[in-house]
């Protein structure tokens, strides 16, 4: 018998209907032996319109009211799981965040977990009960509740994962795990049967929303597996994330991310003087503005020429920092191109081969695609090509590295049990 924590997301408790589903998973779970966890998130829109009615009342909602608001669409889909639960004659009891002991940091809508207290949960499950938790919330030192950020459910179930030394965390989802690409853009995108934690961590940063990135983070830290499956399919196995050393079969590439919504910035001639790009970053950080890839070439003209690409949706505001700062320094000009993507491959196997990189660009020219920034790192490639690009270049690199092949592999996962 084992202890696993299960969490399930929006379209999984979506209607009455999936309720009733998801409480016949958890009770065959049940079945067969195991202790049983169970995080849930808001049934699927309802956090949407708790924000929408808290915006009709002003623009800037107090951030303590705002969780206090939004953290009942999850309260309401784990009373409504453990109903369906108890009156399937399978004992289980419903708690929020706060009442299972789970404190956070003091800042409101984006709190971290800084510690769970266990001893109900083990009360409950010693008394054969399966625990039904709000996810996405928790309460900070003075009581008040907090929430996590967008995902957050999926954090509070590895949390709890680990808090408990559960065997393994399955997240379910509307998908069947974790696949080569969107399966929407590349239906031929191959199920991965595993995939380590710094690939999926990559994946997840780069554009991938199958897991909550700070869940992964959490479940490195803790050596804690986390395996992606299905509500809705009979497929029992999904995708595990685990450590790279219990992976037998390494392959070279897992995947390929992408993110649409980019935008590319240049200013070009800027002095060269030491300190110059932190002085640009200041600015662009001083306005709370992310920014992303950079590069920075210098000319024989002594000034250089300093590029980055950031989310489109803080794109009119960065340049008019960069003009202004243009016009202090004397640049030569401003340019941009706020329709680009960022295409991604990511693999554990770059480490120990070569080529990869020249295999990707070779693909990415052989259909026309230009490519206007790279960055790299020992699992990862990222270039910038312009957004209508976009489609073409992830098929030509899937097809280029065979990712549609990889669910006929034999792949070998080992766990300590």
């Amino acid at each position: 018998m084992a202890l696993i924590v299960q969490k399930y997301g929006g379209s999984s408790v979506g209607t009455l209907e999936r309720i009733k589903h998801v409480a016949s998973k958890v009770m065959q779970a049940k079945q067969e032996g195991h202790d049983v966890v169970v995080v849930v998130s808001a049934m699927q829109g309802e956090t949407d319109r708790l924000i929408q009615l808290a915006s009709a009342l002003g623009p800037e909602p107090d951030p303590r009211e705002y969780d206090m608001l939004v953290s009942t669409g999850e309260q309401v889909s784990m009373a409504l799981l453990a109903i369906a639960l108890n009156t399937k004659n399978c004992p289980a009891r419903s708690y929020t965040g706060p009442q299972i002991g789970i404190m956070t940091d003091r800042f409101h809508t984006k709190a971290r977990i800084l510690d769970i207290k266990t001893d109900l949960l083990h009360r409950e499950l010693s008394e054969g009960y399966v625990v039904v938790v709000a996810g996405f919330q928790g309460k900070n030192e003075r009581g008040d509740t907090t929430t996590l950020g967008r995902g957050g459910s999926d954090t509070t179930a590895v949390a709890l994962a680990a808090a408990l030394k559960a065997h393994e965390c399955h997240i379910y989802t509307d998908v069947d795990g974790v696949y080569t690409t969107d399966p929407r853009v590349i239906p031929e995108a191959s199920l991965l049967s595993h995939i380590s934690f710094e690939e999926m961590l990559e994946m997840a940063s780069l554009g991938a929303k199958v897991l909550q990135m700070r869940s992964v983070e959490l479940a490195s830290k803790h050596n804690m597996p986390i395996r992606v499956l299905s509500t809705f399919s009979n497929n029992n196995m999904g995708t595990l994330v685990t450590f790279e050393e219990k992976i037998m079969q390494k392959r070279l590439v897992s995947g390929i991310a992408f993110s649409r919504e980019e935008a590319i910035i240049a200013i070009n001639g800027v002095p060269n003087r030491a300190g110059i790009e932190g002085y640009i970053l200041g600015q662009i950080s001083d306005a709370n503005i992310e920014i992303d890839m950079i590069a920075q070439n210098a000319t024989d003209k002594d000034t250089t020429d300093f590029t980055f690409t950031q989310h489109r949706k803080d794109y009119d505001k960065t340049l008019s920092i960069m003009q202004q700062l243009g016009n202090e320094l004397g640049a030569f000009s401003v340019k941009t191109n706020p329709k680009v993507a960022k295409l991604s491959l990511i693999g554990i196997g770059m480490r120990s081969h070569t080529g990869v990189a020249s295999k990707m660009f070779k693909a990415l020219g052989d259909v026309g695609i230009n490519i206007q920034m790279i960055t790299t790192s020992e699992i990862k490639i990222s270039v910038v090509i312009n957004e209508d690009c976009l489609e073409k270049g992830i098929r030509a690199i899937h097809e280029a590295f065979e990712l549609d092949k990889l669910s006929t592999e034999k792949q070998q996962v080992f766990l300590e049990l």
